[in-house]
Order: structure tokens, then sequence, then C-alpha cells
């Protein structure tokens, strides 16, 4: 009986601790909405036939730009999984990763107002590849665009504003 009591506990701890450090979980809650965007993105094309979760981050940045406005950019991984596509649960045990098929390499950036959604103005931007697919004019060409996006906010204009 308490050999049998033990297991069970020794079971639960296991489960607690593997949805525990999900890293999607652990990723703050405005990177989650980038992350939630490329998904949804990934799901509406019709070659895609598995669900992704999210594997690990390679790249934050966030910029302040003021009145509460920020620019977020996110480069990270996507891993398929064993669940068909429109599977809403992320669950690692019930969901599990596939490991043949590549990851889907990700970078999002957009614009947070101050009550933490996304804006629509300027468009957010995602662009998600297999990543063996994923050449260095793709890579820079997302780095510039979303350096583009936090610059031209108009935050630098009203500065230059002369009031004499």
């Amino acid at each position: 009986m308490a050999a049998g009591l033990l297991l069970l506990v020794c079971a639960a701890a296991v489960l607690y601790s593997a949805e525990a450090q999900d890293p999607y979980n652990e990723l703050p809650e405005t990177y989650r909405r980038g992350v939630d965007l490329a998904s949804e993105q990934l799901n509406s094309h019709a070659g895609v036939l598995h669900h992704f979760r999210f594997l690990r981050s390679l790249e934050k940045s966030d910029i302040e730009s003021g009145f509460g406005v920020r620019y977020l950019y996110h480069h990270f991984y996507l891993k398929p999984t064993r669940c068909p596509k429109g599977t809403t649960d992320s669950n690692p045990q019930s969901c599990p990763f596939r490991n043949d098929r590549p990851l889907m390499d990700c970078a999002v950036c957009y614009k947070i107002a101050a009550d933490d959604q996304i804006q629509s103005s300027p468009k957010p931007y995602v662009h998600c590849i297999q990543k063996p697919r994923l050449t260095q004019e793709m890579r820079t060409t997302r780095t510039e665009h979303c350096k583009k996006m936090s610059y031209n906010s108009g935050a630098p204009t009203l500065l230059a504003v002369s009031t004499g």
C-alpha cells in the first residue's frame, strides 16, 4: 500500500515538473502573444499537417518608444509534434515532439501598447521557415524589416519639432 502511494506521488511530481518546465509557459505574456501569432499563421497554411509547439527562444529584444509603446522582436524555434494540425492541446505529455521533421525557425516583431496588446499598425511581421531552408539573406531581411518597424514609430521626430 505504501509503495503504491509512493509510486503515485512520484508520478504526479514528474508530470507536474514536466508541465512547469514547458518553455512556452516561462515566456513573458508579451512574447507568448508573438509565438501565438506565428503559430496561427503557420496553422493557416494548407501544407502544414502537424501541430507545432514552442521549443526555445534564440533572441529577444524589447525597445521602449515612450508613452507606454514598445516594439518587440522575438526569434525562436517551433517544433512539430505528433498531434494533427488544429490541436489546441499543447501539453508535452499528450502532444509529444517529433524528431523526424525539421524545426521551424520563426521571427516576429510587433508593436505593443500600454495595455500589452499587439497593435495592428504597423502590421505585425511574422516569418517562419523550416530551419534547413533559412538563408543568410532571409535573416538579414528579417532584421532589417524589424529595425525599420521600430524606427518608423515617429518618436524621434517629436524631439525635432521646434516650438519657437
